[in-house]
């Protein structure tokens, strides 16, 4: 294993420290701070070195897809669906991962915010409350961008 690999390994375990440590924290506050998100965008480039990307086209077309994920979620946020802090999240994920495997994280991050929702739904049944529920959403997309992730990180020992 070389070093750019070693520093691929390292970099996605930071990356899912982050997004652990980023799904606690909606849990808390109900929100994600910026500083995690652009830490998490900011280590990409370095990801994509370590991985081997092509400056041209690779990570040109990489940032290209992640403006256009990043523009899609405003939208999504404009709607009051989805909070500014969890847009910002999917986009700087978007920069760590190809289209096929972005989808994949998408698709499992629906079900597990679907799974959140009913969590959330069910408590507020039992605790009898009236006020609108907040979905920590950030939660499901940890936990859809770690089930995704992970396949890099093993791959690099085989």
């Amino acid at each position: 294993m070389g070093w750019e690999n070693l520093l691929s390994v390292a970099l996605v375990v930071a990356l899912g420290l982050m997004l652990v440590s980023a799904g606690i924290e909606d849990v808390r506050v109900r929100e994600i701070a910026n500083w995690k998100n652009a830490a998490i965008a900011l280590a990409a480039p370095l990801f994509w070195w370590s991985s081997g990307l092509s400056l041209w086209p690779d990570m040109a077309v990489q940032l290209l897809f992640a403006g256009i994920v990043f523009a899609i979620f405003c939208g999504v946020f404009a709607m009051g669906w989805m909070g500014g802090g969890d847009v910002k999240l999917i986009a700087a994920l978007s920069l760590w991962m190809p289209l096929v495997r972005f989808v994949d994280m998408m698709i499992i991050m629906s079900i597990a915010g679907g799974v959140v929702t009913l969590v959330m739904v069910i408590d507020s049944v039992i605790r009898k409350s009236s006020r609108a529920i907040e979905v920590p959403y950030g939660v499901a997309i940890a936990i859809a961008a770690l089930l995704v992730l992970r396949e890099p990180l093993f791959n690099q020992f085989s």
